[in-house]
């Protein structure tokens, strides 16, 4: 799940003067993600990818205020890159089950969260694999997760959507969730498949998944959070856009 796509977000924050300015009266703090997410992550297996493991959180609360108090900004999004969520792990587990999906090809993970789709792909034999996010820290906590399982993985932030995919297969778990990302994935992902690539989707039927243009491809029953979703286990399925 992504912390959605709308809005640019830059892995890293700092500033420049610009030639012959006056330098900046407080120094600009760069935070140090990665640090942040070590220290309020445990590196564990997903509930239903037990081949990987990544950063994840207990509880998302608390981690989002923490968030928050170091940047010392209000509003953030939600920390979606801290939990697996069900469609991301549907997507791996789909991957694992079924490598010959991706093995020698370019894949594309688009909102990637943690990155857990793309990761899986890059276990299976991707021959490269792009994660995409726009949200810093999920972008940090990639790169980080890739890393743990010993795979590359190229870690892109900013709004992607309008482009071109530039893939061979395109996972994209968790996405449909609002009105305005919904219409805006969808249509990136139907150029994607104009363009051939495979497009699947890893969701547990959230309100804007557009269910008219695709078919089931497998059914999985996730373990997940209490404090996250409505139930102890989502029925989540892959499904392939057509």
């Amino acid at each position: 799940m992504t912390a959605g796509l709308g809005v640019d977000a830059s892995a890293e924050e700092g500033a420049a003067g610009e030639t012959g300015a006056a330098p900046l009266a407080v120094p600009v703090k760069v935070h140090d993600r990665p640090a942040f997410i070590r220290a309020n992550s445990v590196l564990t297996a997903p509930s239903h990818v037990p081949e990987l493991v990544l950063h994840l959180a207990d509880e998302a609360l608390p981690l989002w205020h923490k968030t928050e108090e170091e940047l010392g900004e209000a509003g953030l999004p939600p920390p979606f890159w801290a939990f697996a969520w069900a469609g991301g792990q549907a997507l791996a587990r789909h991957v694992f089950d079924n490598p010959d999906l991706v093995a020698g090809k370019r894949v594309l993970d688009v909102g990637a969260g943690g990155g857990i789709a793309g990761i899986a792909a890059a276990m299976c034999g991707a021959a490269h694999v792009r994660a995409n996010e726009i949200d810093a820290f999920a972008l940090a906590a990639i790169a980080l997760n890739a890393e743990a399982n010993g795979v590359a993985v190229e870690v892109i932030g900013g709004d992607r959507l309008g482009g071109p995919a530039e893939a061979d297969v395109v996972l994209a778990g968790d996405i449909f969730y609002e009105r305005p990302l919904a219409e805006r994935a969808l249509a990136f992902l139907q150029r994607a498949k104009a363009d051939g690539a495979l497009v699947l989707i890893g969701d547990p039927k959230r309100t804007y998944l557009p269910t008219d243009v695709l078919e089931i491809a497998a059914t999985y029953e996730v373990p997940v959070p209490r404090t996250l979703e409505d139930s102890d286990v989502k029925k989540t399925r892959v499904w392939r856009l057509v």
